[in-house]
């Protein structure tokens, strides 16, 4: 069956657009929030308690879910502006509102930044998340039945490379390669399978390996198969922007990621294309032309300009100068956290971390997953359950726990701090393991205690008065 996407959008106007009419001035946008928080506190007391509540726990809980991280108060900004008012279907030069000339500006100026940020020829800013922009590439490489191979769920993989959860693994004949025994991928076997399976589309990266992908190596075997390749870097977007993991825009075909992990950004995904850019599509003008109609109007309708505003804002960050102290911090804390739990006597997967993420394996301690995150969370400290390879326990149960140093570098923490955190982790998993799954109450306070004091000490930045 061929899939054919729809009729091509006009290529986004590369020239500035012209000077939007209207008044010079507008509301003061420091103002603007400053009305809108009031308005809501006197308009819906009880969702603005929530809401302040929110905001509170997550000053004073330890985050360490390898998927989190924390935004600027002017990503957030950004996020709440008046741009939510506007529809704006189309790209910038092409849309099919009138009333898009500021709006045009500022996705120009996000596409800039995002390429400026990662070294790519071409961006596509609009995608939701990165589920979506995974969705959307896919959908434009691949007719529903074409074989997709993939990391497997249990390895590390993400729902949308192919897991039958998703639609990936439903509408297209998905294959899976699994890491080693202990945890690495193998790239000969994935060169094996790549070979006797002939995907069209072979997706590398992942949401649970702690470990560097060798992308040039992934581009030999694809190239060698016929294949696409498309790399996720969600989970590393920040240490590839800054230099310390190897960047694949210019190995992959195409580049996707979520905004909001380690660029510290909103809620969103992009698409990001190095030098097959300009190569041709599969079925009509340029790769990037395809990837754009099938963002809009393939899997997606009206973009949501002010995430888009956000992810500008994120992204100036991450293409300066303080962004790589920040993700060295964070690969510090995570090599830091590792270290401190296997010396006290935990299994990593892997036996260490080359990015922001440690896995911890539960299993033969009598502790599961779940029990675990549930004990961590009472004591002010969020992880994950995860399950890891080889695992046999229901997705809910899991026999290990992901953890992530992205919030707590963003705290400001270094090697120290970092490894506070994980005695922290080590102490209530000693104490689960020595009582049969239940945490004692002084065992909790305890923790918890610390928990505060180190919070205190490392308050997020920008969000208290």
């Amino acid at each position: 069956m061929s899939l054919t996407l729809p009729t091509p959008v006009a290529e986004p106007v590369e020239a500035a657009a012209a000077p939007v009419a209207g008044p010079a001035t507008g509301p003061d946008l420091v103002a603007f929030a400053g009305r809108a928080a009031a308005g809501l506190r006197e308009a819906d007391p009880a969702l603005y308690a929530l809401l302040s509540r929110e905001s509170a726990r997550q000053n004073d809980t330890l985050m360490m879910v390898a998927a989190s991280s924390v935004a600027d108060p002017s990503v957030l900004a950004c996020g709440g502006s008046a741009l939510g008012n506007l529809t704006a279907e189309g790209f910038p030069g092409a849309r099919y509102h009138a009333g898009c000339g500021v709006a045009d500006e500022i996705e120009r100026l996000a596409i800039d930044r995002a390429c400026a940020a990662f070294g790519a020829r071409d961006a596509i800013v609009q995608p939701h998340s990165g589920s979506s922009a995974n969705l959307a590439v896919i959908t434009a490489l691949l007719s529903p039945g074409d074989t997709l191979l993939g990391l497997d769920l249990d390895c590390g993989g993400h729902l949308t490379h192919g897991s039958p959860a998703s639609v990936t693994g439903r509408y297209y004949r998905a294959k899976g390669y699994r890491v080693t025994p202990d945890g690495f991928l193998d790239y000969d076997r994935i060169r094996e399978l790549a070979l006797a399976h002939r995907p069209k589309l072979i997706v590398c990266g992942a949401s649970a390996y702690p470990r560097s992908i060798d992308f040039a190596r992934f581009r030999e075997i694809a190239d060698e198969a016929n294949a696409y390749l498309l790399a996720d870097i969600s989970h590393i977007a920040g240490l590839v922007a800054a230099g310390l993991h190897p960047s694949p825009v210019d190995h992959a075909h195409v580049t996707t990621t979520s905004t909001y992990k380690q660029l510290y950004g909103p809620r969103g995904g992009l698409i990001l294309l190095g030098r097959d850019a300009r190569m041709p599509g599969p079925e009509r003008g340029t790769l990037a032309a395809t990837l754009r109609r099938a963002v809009f109007p393939f899997t997606q309708g009206t973009p949501d300009l002010a995430s888009v505003a956000a992810k500008a804002r994120a992204l100036d960050f991450v293409a300066g100068p303080g962004f790589a102290e920040l993700a060295k911090r964070l690969a510090d804390g995570a090599q830091a956290v590792a270290e401190r739990l296997a010396e006290r006597g935990l299994r990593l997967v892997t036996g260490g971390t080359d990015t922001h993420m440690v896995l911890l394996d539960l299993r033969g301690t009598g502790v599961t997953g779940d029990v675990a995150e549930g004990a961590l969370e009472s004591c002010g400290i969020v992880v994950n359950r995860n399950r890891v390879p080889g695992d046999t326990t229901p997705a809910r149960v899991t026999g290990g726990l992901r953890l992530g140093s992205n919030t707590l570098a963003a705290r400001g923490m270094d090697r120290t701090a970092a490894a506070e955190c994980a005695d922290l982790v080590a102490d209530v998993l000693d104490a689960l393991r020595a009582h049969g799954g239940a945490l004692p109450d002084a065992v909790r306070d305890r923790v918890r205690d610390r928990v505060s004091a180190l919070c205190a000490r490392h308050p997020l930045p920008g969000y208290l008065s």
